[in-house]
C-alpha cells in the first residue's frame, strides 16, 4: 500500500515589529504624516532602549515590559502622541504634555515649527520616561 505524499505547507513568519510599522507607515494617509515621520525619528533617536511597534492601530513604543506611547492617528488636526504612566508617576516635560488623568498625558504637535520648537521636550519626556522604568 503506497503512502499518501504530504504536501508541505509553509507558513509566511510573521513580520517583524519594525516591517509591521514600516508597513502602517506607508499605507497611512494623514494630512500630518510627515510630521508623524519626523516624532518617530525624534523619539527612536531619544532612547535606544525604546522598542517601536504597532498596538492600538498605530505606531507605539514600550520599554522594560510597559507601553510608553502611542499615536492617535485618528485626530487630523494635529499629531496626537498618547503617554502612559503606569503607576501614576508623571514626568516633568516642560508644558509639552497636557491633561490631568491619572494614567496618562497628551502631547499635541501642529506643524513642523512646533515639532522644531518642542523637540527638546519631547526628548527630555522620553528620557525620564525610560529612567522611570528601568
Amino acid at each position: 500500500m503506497a503512502k499518501a505524499s504530504k504536501t508541505a505547507t509553509t507558513k509566511k513568519p510573521k513580520p517583524t515589529d519594525a516591517e509591521q510599522v514600516s508597513e502602517y507607515m506607508s499605507q497611512l494617509e494623514h494630512p500630518f504624516k510627515t510630521e508623524i515621520e519626523a516624532l518617530r525619528t525624534i523619539i527612536t533617536n531619544a532612547s535606544s532602549k525604546l522598542q517601536e511597534r504597532v498596538k492600538w492601530n498605530a505606531p507605539s513604543y514600550h520599554y522594560n515590559g510597559y507601553d510608553m506611547a502611542a499615536f492617535h492617528p485618528r485626530e487630523q488636526k494635529f499629531v496626537h502622541i498618547v503617554f502612559v504612566f503606569h503607576n501614576g508617576t508623571m514626568v516633568e516635560s516642560d508644558g509639552l504634555l497636557e491633561g490631568d488623568y491619572k494614567d496618562r498625558r497628551m502631547a499635541k504637535f501642529y506643524s513642523m515649527e512646533d515639532i522644531k520648537a518642542k523637540k527638546a521636550a519631547l526628548e527630555k519626556a522620553v528620557n525620564e520616561w525610560v529612567r522611570l522604568h528601568e
